[in-house]
């Protein structure tokens, strides 16, 4: 039989798809083909994360892969099923060419779930591979798969791996380096009642929008299934014929009280029903790996041990931010001195001079010695989500969360945005209630960011001096932080559900995937990836930052002889800072910190390198530590201290609430498609923020703290 020619494998670079279900391995096996070659992005018109990565064949040669969003169906329900439906249907062709080839993976605990999206991509006929990766947690559960008679039932490749292993990866390679792959040969039988529809359909996107026959089948039939598709930004619509034809079947089924989408969906579950009975044979599972991950569910979801086990890792985290850390810490703020000296050195003494170490080097290091604490924060995250515990909190969240209204999806966002409230906005992709989307979508920035901890970790360091206090004190006063930010998260969307988006909460079905060991690949290429998104972050937005607010604190230049301090109050940054003054001296703040404050809402982390500036810091190889030593000194026109503990924590309260970060509102915009919400979010996060600072700093000052 000869190859259609829009199925053949091109003579370029091939393209492979990789799909899947949630939680499958299929991102594991992804990293494990492509390694460090991968780009990661957004697919145009909506925040939805696309990887690219480059694999080698047999033969050397490079095959392009695409990790396409985890998906349950092509009958999509969420934003980013919706872009995997789109890329393998060729609606995205402005921004993402159409696959030549597809790898479905699925788990082979769950072989009968995860083959209805594998039995859905089988109808696009194209050239396939399966995978039945998580082989050993299949033969834990007594289940034994015939992987010969699942391929001869399917037609297509299918090879069985162990992901978190490397098992089946030599298998899986030759296959994707095979030139003559086979075209899928599965048939399932289309209801008569509904057959058709089908007809017309398929003969109208082919007509109409010039789809293959056999895409257009396949399409025809996601239509009929998902009576209200969703469709997002940068997809190609439906052509007006096939939507007008697409109705008048809806109308007529409709009247005729027929359930048609019920009907193709039943009718393909027996079909799988029968493969898996004919390709599955079940015997007595093992029972002690079962009963250990029953023994391990008993504590870490039950009502009162599993708070404390949420609690204890919390502790660890934040311990370990100040702990590990410290010499690596150390170490770049050796080198940032070494350098800025360096300068000093090498050039004589002039604006030039003062640009480049009080600017770019004090700014730009002010920041990147926070790195060894924001890689910590990423492991144990990645280490969380790839053990099977994130999937456990968002469990026991799910009481929580149903009292403030929403339910334990809104969990993962939430949690996600611990690190960085972009991807965590993001994430909110796989919420289906569009309220609860944008109730957590407008609460997610109450979660401390990454970028609020060289904040954090500064006002602490300026509060508690090292040496003199245990350091369990400041891993208090940090879980206190994130407590606040925590509690204000849940409160405003407690008062959203109840006003602005009122909604039942909806009832959470979330599957606890099985414990896994660690892969550390995986977290480390994150970690990688995030370390470099950092210092991208640094060595482009802050330095320009940095940049221009050293010449806003140098021009207009007083007196060659004046002090640093009345220099930088006669600046033009000094003057923005006054104007804002009586603004934020009820909170306890000056027009110093005010600096910091209108800098860092480009990206809070600023504040730091912007203090740096603005208090004029000399690096000095006999000091470790000038920034702390500058806040300590700093004081009040009447001599008073300017930093008091009082005044750290109001503005380690306000870094709690406020939205300071332009990216976040950015993101903001683009997911809620209007400017209404992301202006709203600013307005009143910040308000609130003023007005917490407020009662704590004159309540506290009240009280003759």
């Amino acid at each position: 039989m000869s190859v259609p020619e829009h199925v053949k494998t091109p003579s370029r670079q091939p393209v492979y798809a990789f799909v899947g279900n949630p939680n499958c391995g299929k991102s594991t096996l992804f990293n494990a083909l492509t390694g460090l070659k991968q780009k990661v992005g957004n697919y145009p018109g909506v925040t939805v994360e696309r990887k690219i990565g480059t694999a080698y064949s047999q033969h050397g040669h490079p095959m392009t892969v695409i990790d396409l969003p985890g998906a349950y169906s092509l009958a999509a329900r969420s934003p980013d099923e919706a872009v995997t439906r789109d890329v393998l249907l060729g609606h995205r062709s402005e921004d993402t060419q159409m696959p030549d080839r597809i790898v479905c993976i699925v788990d082979g605990s769950n072989l009968e779930r995860n083959l209805y999206l594998v039995h859905q991509i089988l109808d696009l006929g194209r050239p396939v591979i399966v995978v039945v990766n998580m082989m050993d947690v299949a033969e834990n559960a007594g289940l034994r798969i015939r992987i010969d008679h699942l391929e001869q039932e399917l037609g297509v490749p299918v090879i069985a791996t162990q992901a978190s292993k490397g098992r089946g990866l030599i298998e899986l390679k030759l296959a994707m380096s095979r030139s003559d792959l086979p075209l899928p040969k599965h048939r399932w039988d289309v209801p008569a009642k509904v057959a058709p529809a089908v007809a017309e359909l398929q003969a109208s996107l082919q007509d109409n929008d010039q789809k293959p026959p056999l895409i257009a089948r396949a399409e025809a039939l996601l239509l009929l299934t998902d009576q209200n598709p969703l469709r997002v930004t940068g997809s190609a619509p439906l052509s007006p014929p096939t939507t007008a034809l697409l109705e008048q079947w809806k109308t007529r089924w409709q009247e005729d009280k027929t359930d048609w989408a019920g009907s193709l969906v039943a009718a393909r579950y027996e079909a799988i029903g029968k493969l898996v009975e004919s390709s599955v044979t079940e015997s007595t599972p093992q029972a002690v790996d079962q009963n250990t991950t029953d023994r391990i569910d008993a504590i870490v979801t039950h009502s009162v041990w599993g708070w404390a086990v949420f609690g204890g890792i919390m502790t660890a985290l934040f311990l370990s931010i100040f702990t590990l850390a410290e010499h690596p810490m150390n170490w770049i703020d050796a080198g940032t001195v070494a350098l800025a000296d360096g300068v000093k050195n090498l050039m004589v003494p002039g604006d030039l001079r003062d640009l480049i170490t009080d600017g770019i080097i004090a700014g730009v290091g002010g920041i990147v010695i926070f790195l060894p604490q924001i890689l910590i924060l990423f492991f144990f995250i990645g280490l969380l989500e790839s053990t099977g515990y994130m999937a456990r909190a968002a469990f026991i969240m799910d009481r929580l969360m149903g009292k403030v209204g929403l339910n334990g999806k809104s969990f993962i966002p939430l949690l996600s945005s611990y690190a960085c409230a972009i991807p965590g906005i993001m994430a909110t992709r796989t919420i289906e209630d569009p309220k609860d989307r944008l109730v957590t979508i407008l609460v997610a920035p109450f979660m401390s960011c990454s970028a609020r901890l060289p904040v954090y970790l500064l006002m602490i360091a300026a509060l508690l001096p090292p040496g003199e206090v245990p350091v369990m004190t400041k891993v208090g006063l940090m879980i206190l932080m994130y407590a606040l930010g925590t509690v204000g998260a849940f409160g405003f969307a407690w008062l959203f559900k109840r006003t602005l988006l009122k909604g039942e909460p909806p009832l959470m079905i979330m599957e606890l995937p099985p414990y896994r060991l660690p892969k550390f690949r995986d977290v480390l290429l994150q970690m990688a990836e995030r370390a470099g998104i950092f210092l991208r972050r640094a060595g482009t937005i802050i330095l320009a930052i940095s940049i221009v607010l050293w010449g806003l604190t140098t021009y207009p230049k007083s007196s060659d002889d004046a002090p640093p301090a009345e220099q930088v109050a006669q600046s033009y940054a000094g003057q923005a800072g006054k104007m804002i003054e009586p603004i934020i001296k009820p909170l306890g703040f000056d027009w110093q910190i005010g600096i910091g404050l209108i800098s860092s809402f480009a990206a809070r982390e600023v504040f730091v390198s912007a203090t740096s500036i603005v208090f004029n810091v000399e690096e000095d190889e006999e000091d470790t530590a000038p920034l702390l030593e500058a806040l300590r000194a700093a004081t009040w026109p009447d001599g008073r201290p300017l930093f008091t503990p009082l005044a750290c924590l109001s503005l380690m309260v306000f870094y709690v609430f406020a939205m300071q970060c332009m990216s976040t509102v950015a993101v903001v915009r683009r997911e809620t498609n209007s400017w209404k919400w992301p202006l709203f979010q600013v307005g009143y996060q910040t308000g609130f923020a003023w007005l917490i600072c407020l009662v704590i700093f004159q309540t506290g000052t009240a009280l003759g703290f």
